[in-house]
């Protein structure tokens, strides 16, 4: 047997492992309320510190189960491809998966719309408390319902809006953005391209290689710590923070409806709350993390910009045509994006009138940003 082979007769039986394991124990037991049930569940990440976010989570899931529920997790292309994680969990042959909506966008643009829709004024804390008490996990299941999904979501981890990213010279005007090939992902894509750049959707790994070897002139993935570890730094010297393209996200994690109905209450309970405990400790760490690994790009020579305002104008301008014209194509896109519009103009206007000028305290306290 050749090492090809050796390699599909073990994916066989990982695949038949799984089937034989929680997710069989659905059509074999009718409650799991006193088994203790090993899922697995699949990370988009390959490394890096979207993995240990993913790995934050299933410690907590151990830790709060007492044994009765184990988490295993695996990294990115352990089973499935990224983007063949959803139809997986779907199917039974993974119990669960960590990753984003965006990477399964192609089934449905208004999947993008719970991660990297358009910036109503709006941050991913409110992006999530939209789901969480704005009709939005009510239309995310209509959406699975739609799909023919038997899948249970939860939503965490509120993302900071995501740099322009990295560029071959320092962005001062928007014309300059013309004609770059640049790499990003969802419905971002469709909005960059009506800016006039030419868009590759690339896997994070991939970013830097490609640019390197020239297949792209600029990138974004999702912030200083991601990009510090792709080492983008030795590709590129101008980094632009600030982009209204990718300005809310968050981690969706998803476990077979099927599987899930069966465990107990309890379980169930501490799946979804430790997905809650997860957006705060999230919060905390990427607060820690980026901020240290922003600063470690710049004594690596790196020369940190914010995006100008004229990019981020025309960035909200583009939106209006991608939204207008994907809302007159699909009802449940337009009704989805009300939903969120109606949120975001009651809860950002509080928030925005409520709000200090907090960039005054800190020039007063620590001088100019830059």
């Amino acid at each position: 047997m050749n090492k090809t082979e050796k390699a599909n007769s073990s994916r066989r039986k990982f695949l038949k492992g799984s089937a034989v394991g929680a997710t069989a124990a659905v059509a074999a037991v009718p409650y799991l309320a006193n088994a203790q049930v090993t899922l697995k569940v699949q990370a988009a990440w390959g490394g890096g510190i979207f993995l240990e976010f993913a790995q934050d989570y299933v410690d907590k899931v151990n830790k709060m189960s007492a044994g009765s529920l184990k988490i295993d997790l695996l990294s990115v292309n352990s089973v499935v491809k990224t983007a063949e994680m959803q139809t997986a969990v779907h199917k039974g042959v993974l119990d669960g998966a960590h990753l984003v909506p965006a990477y399964w966008y192609s089934k449905s643009a208004a999947a993008s719309l719970f991660g990297t829709g358009p910036c109503w004024g709006w941050n991913a804390n409110q992006l999530l408390g939209w789901i969480k008490y704005g009709g939005g996990n009510e239309l995310y299941y209509e959406l699975m319902d739609a799909l023919k999904l038997d899948i249970v979501g939860f939503f965490n981890s509120p993302m900071p809006a995501q740099p322009l990213g990295w560029f071959k010279e320092e962005i001062k005007e928007s014309s300059q953005m013309k004609g770059l090939k640049y790499r990003t992902v969802g419905l971002a894509a469709d909005v960059l391209q009506e800016m006039g750049m030419s868009v590759v959707q690339l896997p994070g790994g991939e970013i830097q290689p490609a640019m390197k070897s020239g297949l792209i002139d600029a990138a974004e993935f999702n912030n200083p710590t991601s990009d510090k570890d792709f080492g983008m730094q030795d590709v590129s010297k101008d980094y632009h923070l600030a982009s209204f393209h990718q300005s809310q996200e968050a981690f969706e994690i998803i476990f077979n409806k099927s599987l899930f109905n069966k465990l107990a209450p309890e379980q169930q309970s501490i799946l979804e709350f430790a997905s809650e405990a997860s957006s705060a400790d999230f919060t905390w760490k990427s607060q820690h993390r980026y901020s240290n690994d922003l600063i470690a790009l710049e004594g690596l020579g790196v020369n940190v910009h914010r995006t100008p305002d004229s990019v981020m104008a025309d960035q909200l301008k583009a939106w209006d045509t991608v939204t207008a014209r994907l809302s007159s194509e699909d009802p449940f896109f337009a009704k989805v994006v009300e939903s969120q519009k109606e949120w975001a103009k009651r809860v950002v206007r509080y928030e925005l009138l409520n709000a200090p000028d907090y960039s005054g305290a800190y020039s007063h306290h620590f001088g100019d940003l830059t």
